[in-house]
């Protein structure tokens, strides 16, 4: 497989990653009682907003003209975010902040297995800098519910 293909895979799922935690941390800001709580979410949606863009902005660079612009229901199972939607209904905080928890338990493995291959410099920081950022967002989220380690599915 050309290097390039492997490398914007790679950008694709992080891409994908990205806008499932967009979309779940906006859907749990909506669902949450706590304004500070909804304020943290609405931000770490907006973060991953700008991550998938720059990542899309590093897959355009790549030669790939149609980067992964939306999140895949199916994609959510395995990124974690998809129980999500299962929980907002009850508007039950500590069930909400658990399944981000968990989707952010998938973005950081995502993360960590993108940096364990041979990424070209620039793309790298882009990588590790996202990866540190999703790393604290996690522990941050986790230390809200009280729970010691929250398991991706």
């Amino acid at each position: 497989m050309e290097p390039n293909l492997t490398l914007r895979a790679v950008l694709n799922h992080l891409i994908q990653t990205c806008k499932d935690g967009q979309e779940g941390y906006l859907t749990a800001a909506q669902n949450i009682s706590d304004p500070q709580l909804r304020r943290r979410l609405s931000e770490y949606s907006l973060q991953r907003a700008k991550f998938s863009g720059e990542l899309q902005t590093a897959s355009h660079e790549l030669g790939d003209s149609n980067p992964e612009y939306a999140s895949s229901a199916a994609g959510a199972f395995h990124r974690g975010w998809i129980n999500l939607k299962g929980v907002v209904a009850d508007r039950d905080s500590h069930a909400i902040l658990v399944e981000c928890a968990r989707g952010e338990s998938c973005a950081v493995t995502a993360y960590e297995e993108a940096l364990l291959l041979a990424l070209p410099a620039p793309i790298r920081e882009i990588v590790a800098r996202q990866h540190v950022a999703v790393q604290t967002a996690h522990d941050r989220i986790k230390g809200f519910t009280g729970t010691p380690e929250v398991k991706p599915v």
